[in-house]
């Protein structure tokens, strides 16, 4: 039998300080209709904006997850969506009248509570799970960082963490089943090591932190002066003398207690997929980072599938969005290199262009003289200028900039292109633009075939 998707019985709110502001938030869950994922609503702003939870809206993951969209940010997210992932709750808008999702222990078992007592209930459609064919993996050599989906039948996660501390010492988490995850991990509170805390306080961070929300690791014996020195700074006094451990001797949860919370992690950074897994994760060092690209490599397999279903119609009777002048307009290439005729389509994450082939190309002259073939190369070209147009539209005085190749990842060529084939160029963003750096997405069709598919990242510099 199918699973059905799942929602909210009725609304619930809860308030608590956030982790990095302190300052305090109101967090409100609501019932959404199916296929509506997670979202995020600021109530606090003009307008309310919407932010979706999916990976390509993360900006920042130096402690915690950031998601940015529609002018508006949400930070310290991955609790709250690690509680929704957890109990298999697929669509819910999340509502809060603050930056920052209130960090209410420091684990999800609040947010837990609280979508439970606002009771789970079925919807009509089936969940659309997004199922691993093949191995996806994620690595960062320098800090020894690896992770790896295999394809399974359910989603599960292990993880093993490993800080050069002999506090900590190397430790597993494991989550057989996402059934398991309220029993087994929604409790366990977020670390920090002592030595953390000046630095991450000196940078206006954690002053929502305390003993009740997190789990203060003391790698060696600490005079009584520096802890009192340390919790002056938070306005924590009390905090004793005592050996090396977890400080003021604070339960742990479990024994491997950091470990399974690097799993809540997680469990809430790849809800950001936005469609329920099935594979096994195994995570070596994981971290926001680390888990969000993986989401957004994820993303990307879930995009390609899609853009298989859904082939850009070219209809010449419409009017284009830029005609060849407009596109000279705005990209600096001329004859024999300007390679894309019209550009039919344009929003803020896409665009279809359109390349006519004739055998008057110059190309054909060398390329075959008896089989006449377009270049892969040029077929690659043809796609990256689409891409430029794409990313230049989102800038003020396109003309002053220009876009240039950096990298070319999992390139296919699927067919040829030959004399009076009329090429479908599309490209999609597969993340935000940062510092000027862009990563796209792109597929060319002839038809409702596909000839080419490939991962571009370029660099848009102003022109000297």
């Amino acid at each position: 039998m199918s699973e059905k998707q799942r929602t909210l019985a009725k609304e619930i709110s809860l308030t608590g300080k956030g982790l990095h502001t302190g300052i305090s938030v109101t967090i409100t869950f609501k019932p959404a209709p199916v296929n509506h994922g997670y979202k995020f609503c600021r109530v606090d702003l003009p307008g309310k904006p919407i932010i979706d939870a999916l990976a390509e809206h993360v900006t920042d993951t130096s402690r915690g997850t950031t998601l940015v969209q529609n002018n508006a940010s949400v930070s310290t997210i991955e609790h709250v969506l690690a509680a929704f992932h957890g109990l298999r709750v697929d669509n819910a808008l999340i509502e809060l009248d603050g930056t920052e999702a209130p960090i209410m222990g420091g684990g999800s078992w609040k947010f837990v509570e609280a979508i439970k007592e606002a009771g789970i209930v079925e919807q009509k459609e089936d969940r659309n799970y997004f199922v691993v064919k093949q191995k996806i993996t994620f690595s960062d050599e320098e800090h020894g960082v690896d992770l790896i989906v295999y394809p399974d039948d359910h989603f599960s996660v292990n993880v093993l963490i490993d800080y050069n501390s002999r506090i900590l010492g190397n430790q597993y988490a494991i989550l057989d089943t996402i059934d398991d995850f309220e029993e087994k991990i929604c409790r366990s509170r977020t670390f920090v090591f002592f030595h953390e805390l000046e630095p991450l306080f000196n940078k206006g961070l954690i002053k929502g932190g305390d003993l009740d929300n997190a789990i203060v690791i003391l790698e060696k014996e600490v005079e009584q002066s520096e802890i009192d020195r340390i919790a002056k700074l938070f306005n924590r006094p009390g905090i004793s003398t005592h050996i090396a451990g977890i400080l003021n001797n604070t339960e742990l949860r479990y024994p491997n207690e950091p470990a399974r919370h690097k799993l809540l992690d997680i469990v809430g950074d790849l809800a950001l997929v936005g469609h329920p897994i099935k594979g096994k994760v195994v995570a070596t060092r994981p971290g926001h980072f680390a888990n969000t690209r993986l989401a957004k490599i994820m993303r990307q397999e879930i995009k390609k599938i899609l853009s298989k279903r859904d082939i850009p119609v070219y209809d010449p009777s419409q009017p284009p969005v830029f005609t060849l002048e407009e596109i000279k307009k705005r990209l600096p290439h001329r004859f024999p290199f300007l390679l894309v005729d019209k550009i039919i389509s344009l929003d803020e994450s896409s665009i279809v262009g359109i390349k006519n082939v004739t055998f008057n190309e110059s190309f054909f002259q060398g390329h075959f003289p008896d089989e006449p073939i377009m270049p892969g190369v040029l077929m690659v070209e043809a796609l990256a200028q689409t891409g430029g147009l794409l990313v230049l539209s989102t800038i003020e005085n396109p003309e002053k900039y220009s876009t240039y190749f950096l990298k070319i990842d999992k390139l296919k060529f699927k067919q040829k292109v030959v004399p009076g084939d009329t090429v479908i160029l599309k490209m999609e963003l597969a993340d935000v633009m940062r510092r000027g750096i862009v990563t796209m997405f792109g597929q060319a069709f002839v038809g409702n075939k596909l000839v080419l598919e490939g991962e571009m990242t370029a660099q848009v510099v102003k022109n000297k």
